[in-house]
């Protein structure tokens, strides 16, 4: 059997993934505090090496369940992260993807030791590259938000249009305007009426709405 050739590298893979939420009309991501070198007691995002035959994809899944807490939330491989000198451990990539979870499905990982979920415009100075990785995936996020239904991923089953609203508003940075957005929406007929509405409000109740499918899908044409 002929030996490896020196210049071929000797690659080891992680797999991280930014899990976003919203929380107080605020972007938030799920972080941890690392409690081993590098970076020890640095903040980074949930990661960690892929097993023997394991997919990125499944070691994703495996990271939201073990340090985020959550299953059945939507996810997406968001890019891979090859610099050579990323890691001083030696040249590892990582596969990183994103997810989007609504705030109440995060209580038990906030009492989880070493985990916090902060402002994303407050995170900076992570451990590895992984400040890079965050900003990589709010664009992408930001994308995403104007040509398919992701948003469903961030509400509870029932919402008003103003809750819908603010979703937008929070991920893209600044707000937008209520009349057409209320218009463009109806129009792309991706959420229906309920007959209930949002009580226990100072204001007339507020009719509740429902995406009509609570799955991933592309629009036939952008929001915006």
């Amino acid at each position: 059997m002929n030996a490896k050739p020196n210049y071929l590298a000797d690659i080891q893979a992680t797999t991280d993934v930014v899990v976003f939420t919203i929380e107080d009309k605020t972007l938030k991501v799920l972080l941890v505090q690392r409690d081993e070198e590098p970076f020890i007691n640095h903040l980074s995002l949930p990661g960690g090496f892929l097993h023997k035959r394991e997919k990125s994809s499944e070691a994703a899944l495996r990271v939201l369940k073990d340090k985020a807490k959550v299953r059945n939330v939507f996810s997406e491989q968001l890019y891979t992260f090859d610099d050579p000198k990323r890691d001083p451990r030696g040249q590892i990539i990582t596969v990183a993807y994103f997810a989007l979870v609504p705030a109440n499905k995060l209580l038990s990982v906030r009492l989880a030791k070493n985990t916090a979920i902060q402002s994303v415009k407050e995170t900076k100075g992570l451990a590895f590259d992984h400040d890079e990785i965050l900003n990589y995936a709010v664009k992408r996020m930001r994308t995403k938000l104007g040509y398919s239904n992701v948003a469903y991923s961030l509400l509870p089953k029932l919402f008003t249009l103003s809750q819908l609203q603010e979703v937008y508003e929070v991920i893209l940075g600044h707000p937008v305007d209520k009349r057409n957005f209320r218009k463009k929406i109806m129009s792309l007929g991706i959420i229906e009426p309920t007959n209930q509405k949002l009580t226990g409000q100072k204001h007339r109740p507020a009719l509740l709405y429902k995406f009509k499918k609570h799955s991933y899908t592309e629009l036939e044409e952008p929001i915006f």
